[in-house]
């Protein structure tokens, strides 16, 4: 089973996420801030992971940045879901590492879609 890390602070967003992935049969791990995520990535074997950037603590984009320093994590798959739709914002976190930008509000089917490309 593929197993997927969330990371959302956002209880609404993680409900919403998380009763997607697991509708499709995925396997889910939660973390809500950056901290957290880390701490996970280290004790457990992500196919994806689904990053929002703005976090309490540690942001998303420190923990991509961490994530791809590492020979354990570099290769996981990673897409940033956040609100910031900002001019050069997609270019800036896909050249950060992330394999996916998605922007908040989300359609629902399309993420599904994307996910399925990863997993």
């Amino acid at each position: 089973m593929k197993s997927i890390l969330v990371v959302e602070d956002s209880t609404i967003n993680m409900e919403l996420i998380v009763c997607l992935l697991e509708y499709k049969g995925y396997e889910i791990v939660k973390a809500v801030n950056g901290e957290e995520a880390l701490k996970l990535v280290k004790i457990n074997d992500f196919t994806l992971i689904l990053l929002d950037i703005y976090l309490p603590g540690i942001d998303g984009y420190d923990v991509l940045k961490i994530l791809k320093k590492d020979m354990k994590t570099k290769d996981i798959h990673v897409i940033a879901i956040t609100a910031d739709a900002m001019l050069g914002t997609k270019e800036k976190y896909l050249n950060a590492g992330c394999d996916s930008y998605v922007t908040k509000p989300y359609d629902i089917h399309e993420l599904s879609k994307l996910i399925a490309t990863f997993c």
